[in-house]
Parts: structure tokens; C-alpha cells; sequence
């Protein structure tokens, strides 16, 4: 018995598709009254054996032999050899690496092809390249141009035939290079030269050579041939539609090349095979005599613009004139005036040929028909319907419409002109008789008013009246409305928009003036502000300028008392914006500007909330000092005086009001402030305030530290002073970089030129455009005397000289290590002077200096100066212990920076120890000394220290000892502090930011001990000025968590209220609203019972916060539940069917109705035991109209239900009571898996078993390059 195999009949579908009808033998286990199931084989057809691929073979029998097409491989192989000689790479050693390799990479991933390289015995180069053809012929070119040497040849050939090695769009060129391997060169057809150039590998340019000679060869078979032919007698030759001529070239081969009728040539040109084209052009010549003897002309008169139609569309009209009678028409050119056409042909054929000219001529017909123009518009209709109509009935009828003109154009078939004339003319009677149209003058600059926001107010008068309103555009400048349509509708639009017209005459415009720089912020964002303006005063437009334009014009329009109310509204706005516009400079010293900001911005953020104002900072980056603070005057004050407060407290800054005459502070400030920035400067970097301009005050305040203040207030006195008496000004030049000379170390030459003659002299500031201007300010006579002295410097300054100074070499490195930083100094110190040092290496001590003659003098004094400091240089030892030489050394250490430029001094820091040897014992600290030394004094001398605590200090006796105490001063001292264990974490803040804040603050590092020891001591370490502020603060944070501790116990009040469950949703609110609002008014916190939590009293509310806020709290919520216990709660029988449409959309319908009667209704849950039970809980009276309401709804909506379950019993089709059977899928018997086990399994390594689709199954062995 066989066996049988279920499939189902998806799976099987897919199969079944594809076999032929008459093949399908379905068997399936349903149907009874079938033989036994298909075998799989019938089912499933074998596919074809390996001779069916092959040509020879027979058709194969089965289902799959038809369908079947033997697939070509996609991957191709081909193997190339490159000889020794020929090898641009030889190095044996280097095989498979090198120049080489890259190069065979690099082709690999530009072509995609695969390539391997081995080395033949000969020592010649095998490439195998595998990939897609084309990849392969890429390769191949490349790998000939890259790794064969090249070699080059000529070939001559006709110019005329180097296009056709061209190709279209140069296609055959590529092709044959990339199929020999070679580059071709082909001359310019400008060049007069025959020659190609081919380049590339011997065999490859012999290819090339071949293929282009055949080529050549080809083309020189073919000849060119040309025949002087009437061009009268031209479309005898071509034949109707071109015919005759198409036999002649298909017949013969030969390409034939009739000039069309628009050309003015009569020259015909043959191109082919030289016999071929003698048979082609004998058969022209023929039909040529031939016709020249038979044919016979006439002249006929024919109306011009009766032309187009004997020509007919394309010229098919003299086409078939000529197929039907063999008589050609001559038609005279479209821009010639004459209207004679001239028939040519054989006498007795004419006369039929002149029929149908004539006929063609009368067949199409133009008539035209009285419309005045204004009706063009309905006759067309909208988005032409009413046109539609006529040309879908008379589609060869062409109507032109003409602009301003009072007629239509009808052009087509004489018959078809004659009815849509006929349609049009009743058309246009019937328009005249309804329709009317009027012309009213209104002022052109009211139209667009007239037009309103987005066409609005014409749009409504052309719906509301049924009419067509024709507003001219702006650029015309035309007054002239039309208004057209039903006499009635035009008679109304034009009373109103007359109406509209007299209202705007009535109307006043108003120009308010607002500064620009407000206008973005009254538009607001996406025109938020400027909406609100608008819907407050909806008759008046606002009109703002064009930002482009720079006008501070805000134009008004409207009725005269919206205008005079919207203007008071907008300049009140104003009035606030410049109110809060005012804006002041605050100079603050750099070093203090992290202070202003605080960590993470806490400070500036305080100071701009609580002083409502915008303050803005320097970039980090930048050089300016300056902070700006912008808002209502009052407030920039009080925000100016907390951040002078925070500077005051920070550093020992002096303050000191001066008194100076008003009139004579613009004087004293000077261009662009540079007077008085010089003093600035000039005095450490004071900052100078002038009060503002027009205030009246002649309080000038001065702000630094103490020595530098006192220094600029009698500076800016005496500068006053002067400019009281009589003040001078004198303008010199010189190069910039002769200023730090003038100026001198320090500024010490151009304060003696100052005291010598009581002139101030002001140098050129970094931004200022002339860098060569000095300004001399003072009286006269100093001011000239000054001049003198500093142009006689300039002068010495431009007498350039040479000189030369001994320098020992050993001091030599000190002068140029860091890139030659000190020779750098020197230079800008002392005008530019270049100084030069023999090279390294050489024994000279001779050192060359070059510049202005008093320059070379200073620099080589200063020279001196430093070659006296090194031998004079000693080395000092500071012992410092190593724990504390980060903290000396500052952040990235700046603190030793400065103290080698103060002091001159080189500071070399130890290597630190990696493994320092620590006590057992805790070490105790104490002002920098260390309890461990006297343990450490038994295995090492007191008096020597350990060498990483070393630091040594080089430079001059003096100022080496003055560095030292400097270094000293900087060790860090620890103090302790003792604060209550309970507030550590209060200190210490979330996530430690509350210490970080203070230990930058004050520059200190705070300790606090592990909260396992439970010691109430902090030790702070620091520098001992900064210890005692740090104290304080800690101290100050201290009493503040204090005053914290004892308002959280006063906040801890509980208070607990006993209220029914079922109240609680009602107290809550929707989404939390109701509860929310309590908790925020009272500040309390409300606690709910835990419905899950079964031991908890579900009655209880738990109220936290002050006494006195959870007893107001306590009230709120129990008059809340008074109101809800005289509630009551109705059940209401409602029709489930209506319930979603009472409910809405989202349940908007449903609380529309519960806000309007002040009720809460619920539907019954899915699933519900009753579900039309709806129930409503409110006030009595409230209950009662909500359950009329909904009862009236009900039965509106009832009836919907009932028509709509009506109509749907006869929109639905009869079901199908009868079930079908179960389908049991699809069975085929003896299929391979349910098989003996005496059948042998296929093999399924077996490539003849399993072939592989369009790829060559790889040997077993590759012969190329190695095993991959």
C-alpha cells in the first residue's frame, strides 16, 4: 500500500500556480467520489537532466521542460600573463608585498573583481581576475596600465573615418580599449593631423592597430554620393508619406537623404556600398526624367488663410492629395503674402487634385460672434464648463477669446462652426438678459481694505450677492471697480462697497512713532502680541514697517476713537518696554567674576530673579571687565549696588567719590574713552565711573585697590584742573612697535616725559583702528614741549645701527631655550631690536644687535642686567612637605607662576615619591608641621629633610629668600570646627554640592569626618588669610540648618479627618485637580488612605504642615464633603444603544452636559448586569433637569438606531447556515519522506546531485596563488 503525504493547500498554492491546466491532477481527502491521490512526481515534476542544457539535446518530457532556460555565470575567470621583459616591478625579493600589492589592492576595491598573482618559472606574472564581466575588463585595463610597461605606436588613417572609431557619445572608443587593454588618442577635429596615438602593452596595441585598420577598412567600401534634383520634383522621389524613397533604401542598402521642405537645397546625397549606391541613385534619376517629361503645372488662387488646412496637420493633407492622385501641391511659405498654389502632375489627374484642394481649402470654415468682453469670463464658465460642453460635442471647433475684445473666434469644420455658433450666440442673448454689469470710482488706496485679511470682505459680498467683483491690481493705480452679475446683486454689492468706501474716507490714519528695536517684541512670537493688539481692537489695522526699511513709522487705521485708544494701549506698552530697556555697566575685576556667577550660576541667578533684570557677563575668553545689566532703572540699581557689595567683600577694594564740574566730564573720558582709560591703566587697572549724561551730577566714583585709587584721584584732578584753565591737544606718529619703548619699563620713560612737562601723553588701545596715533594732552606749553622730547625719541628711534656685545657661551642657552622667549621680550621691550647669538656649536661669544641706536643701547644694558643675575645666580632649598606641593603650586600652577614673574626666580619642584613610607599611627597636623617628624628623626638626620619635600629656588641671593617666604606663606594650615554631627549631611548638601560650593567659595579643602566615627569636629585646610572667612561661613551655613531644623518640626503638624470612602474621588478630583488646588493654598501635604492596604482606616485623611495651615485645610475639605452629602444619586433606565452618542466624541458631549447641569454621570462597565443603568449624583433640583435632558436625547437618538437596524437587516446578504466541511489539506502519495529505507538518500554534497545555478563548481585544487 502506498503511502499518502498531507500538505495544506496554502502551502501547496504556490506550486500548483505554476503548471499547465491540463497538468493539474488535485486530489483532496473531502471529495469522495476521486480516485486514489496523485503520486508526488505528478504532483512535483523532476526537474530537467544535464542534456537538456545542451544544444543537441531533446525537448524534456515533464512540466518544468518548457519553463526552463539554461543560466549563464554572472562570475567569469580570466587568467592574464605578463612576461619578465615586460614587468614594471622586479624585485624578487618583494613578492606579494610592496608597490605591487597596494596596487592589486587598490584595483580590488575599485573594479570589485578578485585578483591573485603567482610567479610563473619563468619569472613572468600570472593574473588570475574573477568577477562580473565588466569588473573583469576594468581590471584587466588597470592591471595592464599599472604593472606592464607601456609602450607606444602610431596609425594613420582618413580623418573622415576617425569619427566611426569614435562612436556614438564615444562609446565604440571605450569598448575597444577596454577590450585590448590600451589607451587610444584620437586628434581633435580642429587638429589637422591623421595620426592615433595608441599606448600600452605590445600585444595590446597590436590588437588595438587591427581593430582600428578594420574600421577604416570598412568605411573605405562605402562611397558618398550627391544629385542635383528640382527641388519641385522632390516629393515625386519621396513617395506619399515618404514610401517610395523607404523602398528604394531598403531595397538597396543605401542611406538616402531628401532635404525637407522648410530647406531651401536641392541637393540629394547618397550614402553606402559603391554599388549599391550606383543602383539607388540610377532609380532616382529615373523617377527624375520620368517625371520631368510627364508632369504639367497649374496656378490656382486659394485664400492664405485657407493654407494651413490644404496642408492639413503635419502636412497629412498634400500627403494623401499626392497617394490618391500622384499630383504634388506647392504651397507659398507662411511669411510670403502671395496666396497662389501651384499643382504639378500628369495633365489628366490634375483636375481631380484641384477637387480636393478645393474641398480641403472649404472644409474648415472661421466665423465670429458678437460678445462684449466682460461676458467672455461667464461664457467660459468656471474652470470652463460651459465650453466644455460645446467642445466635447464639436471637438475639431477651435474658440478664441481675445482680451478686450467685443467678439469670439470659431475655427474648424463648416457644419461644427455653424451649430457652435448657433449654441454661442444663445449663450451670449441669454447672458445680455440677465446679467448687468456696473463701474464704480473708490480711491485706489482703499482696496485693499476693501479686499480685507485674505480676501474676506469681497469673498463674502461675491457669495452673499451672487456677483463678480474685479479689483484692478496695485501697480495700476486704478480707481475703477466692475462689479457684474444679476442686476438685483450688482445694484447691492455696489451700495455696500460704496458703504465700505465713505466709512474709510471717514476713517483716520494714524502715524505712532516706536522705535525699531521694539517692533519684534510687540509682534511677539509667531505674532502672539500683535494678535492679542488685534483681537482687543479688531476695526483697526496695524501697520509695521518693513524691517529693511529702518523706520520707527507704526501706522494706524480705523474708526477715530478705536485709533485713539489703540494708540494710548501701544505707547503704554512702550512706555513699559523703555522702562525696562534702561541699561547700565558694571566694571568688575576679572579674578572676581566666578564669585558674581557662583557655582553652576546660583549667584547671578539669585541676583537677576529677585532684581527682576538681565545680566549679561564677558565671554570667559574675553578681556573686558565689564558686566551688563539691563531692566527698569530702579532694579539695574539695586542688582549694580548686590554685585559692587559682592566685589567689596571679596577683595580690599577702596571706593571714593570725587567731585569734577559735569561740563567737564565728556572732556576727561576723552574719544571713545581713551583719555580716561589711560588712566585706568595707568593707576593698576582702576575703574572709573562717570555718572550718566544729563543726570546733573558731578560725582565721580573711583573703585581699586587703596594705593592705586588715591594715585588716580589726584591724576584725574589734575587732569581736571587743566582742561578748567586751558587744555591743549597734539597728535604725533609712531611705529607700533616703538610704543613699549616710549613707554619704558613699567611706564617709567613716559611718566619722567609727564613730570618733566605736566602733558599727559595717551598711546593707542588694542582695538582702536590707527595704531600709530599718539594723542599729547595739556597746556599748551607743556603739550609743545612734550612733542619735542618724544619726537626727538622717535627720531633717534629710525637711525638704525649695529652693534656687538661679549657674551660668555655658556649663557648663551638662557638667552634662546623656549624658542628664544627672552630674546622675544627683549625685542618687544626695546622697539623690535634683533638680537643674534652664534649658532650652537661654534666657541664665539660675540652677540650682534641691530635696531634704532637708543633701542640697541637699552637692550644690550638689559642684556647685561640678566648675564649679572645668572652669575650672580644661587640656589636655595625650601623643605615643603610633598602632601602639601599641589596646593602650593595653585591651579594649573598659577600660584608658582607668579611668583617666579614677581620675584624672577626659576622654582624646580621634586619628583614626587611613589611609595612614601607612612607611620601606622595617625599623623596629627598643625599649621604645616607634622607630628610624624620626631618617629621619623630615629633612622634619619633631623636636620635633613626627605629629598621629595625639596624644592629648590634659583636666582639672585635676595630675591631667591623673598620667593622662600612667598612658598612658605603658601603651605596650608588646618584649624577644626565643631558642628553638631546631625547637620554633617546637611553640609555636605545633595551630592556633595553644598561643600564643593563653600570649598570654592572660599578656596579652602573641608574635611568632614565619616559618618561612623559620630565626631561633631570639621577640619578645614587653607591658606590662614582665607581659614577665618571659611570659619565664618561654615559657621553662618550652621545657624541656617538650624533655623531649617526648627521649621521642619513646626511643618511636621499632623492632623488627621474622618471622611466616608465614597467621598474620597469627589475631594481628589479629576486628575488630582481638586486636591491639588487645597495642598498648594493652604501649603499642606494631604495623605489618602491605601485601598490595598487592609489594617490602614479607610476613612482617614492625613493633613501635614504648619498647625494653622492644616486646620484651614482641614475646613476646605470638610465643606467639601457637606456639599456632597446633600447630593443625591438617581438610577436612570437609558437605552444602551444611544449611551456613545450621549457620551461623544473623547466624552466631550457627556461633560458638556455635566458642567451645564452641574451632575456627575456613569454608564454601566462591559459586562455589566444591567447595562442601561446610567447613574446621576448632584443637587435634587440639578438631578432632575440632567435626567430630563438625557431622557429627551434618548429618544432623539432612539429613533436614528431603529431606522439605521431597519435599513441594515436588507443591506445585509443571506448567510450561509450550511458549514463547510473541514479542509484536510493536500495529499500526494510516495513522496521522498515517506520512502523505504532501502531507497537511497540524495547526496547532498554531490555537485551532480545538487548543481550550483549559473557558477562553475570549483576543483578540488586551485592552480592559482594560495588556497583561499
Amino acid at each position: 500500500m502506498s503511502s499518502v503525504a498531507v500538505l495544506t493547500q496554502e502551502s501547496f498554492a504556490e506550486h500548483r500556480s505554476g503548471l499547465v491546466p491540463q497538468q493539474i491532477k488535485v486530489a483532496t481527502l473531502n471529495s469522495e467520489e476521486e480516485s486514489d491521490p496523485p503520486t508526488y512526481k505528478d504532483a512535483f515534476p523532476p526537474l530537467p537532466e544535464k542534456a537538456a542544457c545542451l544544444e543537441s539535446a531533446q525537448e524534456p518530457a515533464g512540466a518544468w521542460g518548457n519553463k526552463i532556460r539554461p543560466i549563464k555565470a554572472s562570475v567569469i575567470t580570466q587568467v592574464f600573463h605578463v612576461p619578465l621583459e615586460e614587468r614594471k616591478y622586479k624585485d624578487m625579493n618583494q613578492f606579494g608585498e610592496g608597490e605591487q600589492a597596494k596596487i592589486c589592492l587598490e584595483i580590488m576595491q575599485r573594479t570589485g573583481a578578485h585578483l591573485e598573482l603567482s610567479l610563473a618559472k619563468d619569472q613572468g606574472l600570472s593574473i588570475m581576475v574573477s568577477g562580473k564581466l565588466d569588473a573583469v575588463m576594468k581590471a584587466r585595463k588597470d592591471i595592464v596600465a599599472r604593472l606592464q610597461t607601456q609602450a607606444s605606436a602610431t596609425v594613420a588613417i582618413p580623418k573622415e573615418h576617425h569619427r566611426f572609431v569614435i562612436g556614438k557619445n564615444g562609446e565604440k572608443l571605450q569598448d575597444l580599449e577596454l577590450k585590448t587593454a590600451t589607451k587610444i588618442q584620437i586628434p581633435r577635429p580642429d587638429d589637422p593631423s591623421n595620426q592615433i596615438k595608441i599606448t600600452g602593452t605590445k600585444e595590446g596595441i597590436e590588437k588595438a592597430r587591427h581593430e582600428v585598420l578594420l574600421i577604416s577598412a570598412e568605411q573605405d567600401k562605402r562611397a558618398v554620393e550627391r544629385l542635383e534634383v528640382e527641388k519641385a520634383f522632390h516629393p515625386f522621389i519621396a513617395g506619399p508619406y515618404n514610401r517610395l524613397v523607404g523602398e528604394i533604401m531598403q531595397e538597396t542598402g543605401t542611406r538616402i537623404n531628401i532635404p525637407p521642405p522648410s530647406v531651401n537645397r536641392t541637393e540629394i546625397v547618397f550614402t553606402g556600398e559603391k554599388e549599391q549606391l550606383a543602383q539607388a541613385v540610377a532609380r532616382i534619376k529615373k523617377i527624375y526624367e520620368e517625371k520631368k517629361k510627364k508632369t504639367t503645372t497649374i496656378a490656382v488662387e486659394v485664400k492664405k488663410s485657407q493654407h494651413k488646412y490644404v496642408i492639413g496637420p503635419k502636412g497629412n493633407s498634400l500627403q494623401e492629395i499626392l497617394e490618391r492622385t500622384g499630383v504634388s501641391v506647392e504651397i507659398p511659405p507662411s511669411d510670403s503674402i502671395s496666396e497662389t498654389v501651384i499643382l504639378r502632375g500628369e495633365p489628366e489627374k490634375l483636375g481631380q487634385a484641384l477637387t480636393e484642394v478645393y474641398a480641403k481649402a472649404n472644409s474648415f470654415t472661421v466665423s465670429s460672434v458678437a460678445a462684449p468682453s466682460w461676458l467672455h469670463r461667464f461664457i467660459i464658465g468656471k474652470k470652463g464648463q460651459n465650453l466644455a460642453k460645446i467642445t466635447q460635442q464639436m471637438p475639431k471647433v477651435h474658440i478664441e477669446f481675445t482680451e478686450g475684445e467685443d467678439r469670439i473666434t470659431l475655427e474648424g469644420p463648416t457644419e461644427d462652426v455653424n451649430v457652435a455658433q448657433e449654441q454661442i450666440e444663445g449663450m451670449v442673448k441669454d447672458l445680455i438678459n440677465r446679467m448687468d454689469y456696473v463701474e464704480i470710482n473708490i480711491d485706489h488706496k482703499f482696496h485693499r481694505h476693501l479686499i480685507g485679511k485674505s480676501g474676506a470682505n469681497i469673498n463674502r459680498i461675491k457669495d452673499q450677492y451672487k456677483v463678480s467683483v474685479r479689483i484692478p491690481p496695485d501697480s495700476e493705480k486704478s480707481n475703477l471697480i466692475r462689479i457684474e452679475g444679476d442686476p438685483q446683486g450688482v445694484q447691492q454689492a455696489k451700495r455696500e462697497l460704496l458703504e465700505l468706501a465713505s466709512r474709510m474716507e471717514n476713517e483716520r490714519t494714524k502715524d505712532l512713532i516706536i522705535e525699531q528695536r521694539f517692533h519684534r517684541t510687540i509682534i511677539g512670537q509667531k505674532g502672539e502680541r500683535i494678535r492679542e493688539i488685534r483681537d482687543k481692537f479688531p476695526e483697526v489695522i496695524i501697520n509695521f514697517p518693513d524691517p529693511a526699511q529702518k523706520s520707527d513709522i507704526v501706522q494706524l487705521r480705523g474708526p477715530k476713537n478705536e485709533v485713539e485708544k489703540c494708540t494710548k494701549y501701544m505707547q503704554k506698552m512702550v512706555a513699559d518696554l523703555v522702562e525696562n530697556s534702561y541699561s547700565i555697566s558694571v566694571p568688575i575685576f576679572k579674578q572676581f567674576h566666578k564669585n558674581i556667577i557662583g557655582k553652576g550660576g546660583a549667584n547671578i541667578k539669585k541676583i537677576r530673579e529677585e532684581s527682576n533684570t538681565k545680566i549679561d557677563l564677558p565671554a570667559e575668553n574675553s578681556n573686558s571687565e565689564t558686566i551688563i545689566i539691563t531692566g527698569k532703572r530702579a532694579n539695574c540699581e539695586a542688582a549694580r549696588s548686590r554685585i559692587l557689595s559682592i566685589q567689596k567683600d571679596l577683595a580690599n577694594i577702596a571706593e571714593v567719590e570725587v567731585s569734577i564740574p559735569a561740563k567737564l566730564h565728556n572732556s576727561l573720558i576723552g574719544t571713545k574713552g581713551r583719555l580716561i582709560r589711560s588712566i585706568m591703566e595707568e593707576c593698576g587697572g582702576v575703574h572709573i565711573h562717570f555718572p550718566v549724561e544729563g543726570s546733573g551730577s558731578d560725582t565721580v566714583v573711583i573703585r581699586g585697590p587703596s594705593s592705586d585709587v588715591e594715585k588716580a584721584k589726584k591724576q584725574l584732578l589734575h587732569l581736571a584742573e587743566e582742561k578748567q584753565t586751558k587744555s591743549f591737544t597734539v597728535d604725533i606718529r609712531a611705529k607700533p612697535e616703538y610704543h613699549k619703548f616710549l613707554i619704558g619699563k613699567g611706564g617709567g620713560k613716559i611718566r619722567k616725559v609727564r613730570d618733566s612737562t605736566g602733558a599727559r601723553v595717551i598711546f593707542p588701545a588694542a582695538e582702536d583702528k590707527d595704531q600709530d596715533l599718539i594723542t599729547i594732552i595739556g597746556k599748551e606749553d607743556a603739550v609743545r614741549e612734550a612733542q619735542k622730547e618724544l619726537e626727538a625719541l622717535i627720531q633717534n628711534l629710525d637711525n638704525v645701527v649695529e652693534d656687538s656685545m661679549l657674551v660668555d657661551p655658556k649663557h648663551h642657552r638662557h638667552f634662546v631655550i623656549r624658542r628664544g622667549q627672552v630674546l622675544r621680550e627683549i625685542a618687544e621691550e626695546y622697539g623690535g631690536v634683533m638680537v643674534s647669538f652664534p649658532r650652537s656649536g661654534t666657541q664665539s661669544d660675540r652677540v650682534t644687535l641691530k635696531g634704532a641706536k637708543d633701542c640697541v643701547e637699552a637692550a644690550k644694558k638689559r642684556i647685561q642686567e640678566i648675564i649679572e643675575d645668572l652669575e650672580a645666580q644661587v640656589t636655595l632649598e625650601c623643605a615643603i612637605p610633598q602632601k602639601f606641593h599641589r596646593s602650593v603650586m595653585g591651579p594649573k600652577g598659577s600660584r608658582i607662576q607668579q611668583i617666579t614673574r614677581d620675584f624672577s626666580v626659576q622654582i624646580k619642584f621634586p619628583d614626587r615619591e611613589e611609595n612614601p613610607v607612612h607611620s601606622t599611627e595617625p599623623v596629627v597636623q598643625e599649621n604645616g608641621d607634622e607630628a610624624g617628624e620626631g618617629r621619623e628623626a630615629k633612622d634619619c638626620d633631623p636636620g635633613s629633610p626627605r629629598r621629595c619635600d625639596i624644592i629648590v629656588i634659583s636666582g639672585r641671593k635676595e630675591k631667591c629668600e623673598a620667593a622662600k617666604e612667598a612658598l612658605e606663606a603658601l603651605v596650608p594650615v588646618t584649624i577644626e570646627v565643631e558642628v553638631p554631627f546631625d547637620l554633617h549631611r546637611y553640609v555636605i548638601g545633595q551630592k556633595g554640592s553644598g561643600i564643593r560650593k563653600m570649598m570654592d567659595e572660599f578656596e579652602v579643602n573641608i574635611h568632614v569626618p565619616a559618618p561612623e566615627l559620630q565626631s561633631d569636629i570639621i577640619a578645614i585646610t587653607g591658606l590662614a588669610a582665607n581659614l577665618d572667612r571659611a570659619k565664618a561661613g561654615l559657621l553662618e551655613r550652621v545657624k541656617e540648618l538650624q533655623a531649617e531644623q526648627e521649621d521642619r518640626a513646626l511643618r511636621s503638624f499632623k492632623l488627621s479627618v474622618t471622611v466616608d470612602p465614597k467621598y474620597h474621588p469627589k475631594i481628589i478630583g479629576r486628575k488630582g485637580a481638586v486636591i491639588t488646588q487645597i495642598r498648594l493654598e493652604h501649603d499642606v501635604n494631604i495623605q489618602f488612605p491605601d485601598k490595598d492596604d487592609g489594617n490602614q482606616p479607610q476613612d482617614q485623611i492625613t493633613i501635614t504642615g504648619y498647625e494653622k495651615n492644616t486646620e484651614a485645610a482641614r475646613d476646605a475639605i470638610l465643606r467639601i464633603v457637606g456639599e456632597l452629602e446633600q447630593m443625591v444619586s438617581e438610577d436612570v433606565p437609558l437605552d444602551h444603544r444611544v449611551h456613545a452618542r450621549i457620551i461623544g466624541a473623547r466624552g466631550k458631549a457627556i461633560r458638556k452636559i455635566m458642567d451645564e447641569f452641574k451632575v456627575d454621570i456613569r454608564f454601566p462597565q462591559s459586562g455589566a448586569p444591567d447595562p442601561n443603568c446610567v447613574t446621576v449624583t448632584g443637587l435634587p433640583e440639578n438631578v432632575e433637569e440632567a435626567i430630563d435632558h438625557i431622557l429627551n436625547l434618548e429618544e432623539e437618538y432612539l429613533a436614528d438606531v431603529v431606522d439605521s437596524e431597519a435599513l441594515q437587516v436588507y443591506m445585509k446578504p443571506p448567510a450561509h447556515e450550511e458549514a463547510k466541511a473541514p479542509s484536510r489539506g493536500f495529499v500526494v502519495r510516495d513522496a521522498p519522506w515517506t520512502a523505504s529505507s532501502s531507497e537511497k538518500a540524495p547526496d547532498m554534497s554531490s555537485s551532480e546531485e545538487f548543481p550550483s545555478f549559473g557558477a562553475q563548481v570549483a576543483p578540488k585544487t586551485l592552480p592559482w596563488g594560495p588556497k583561499r
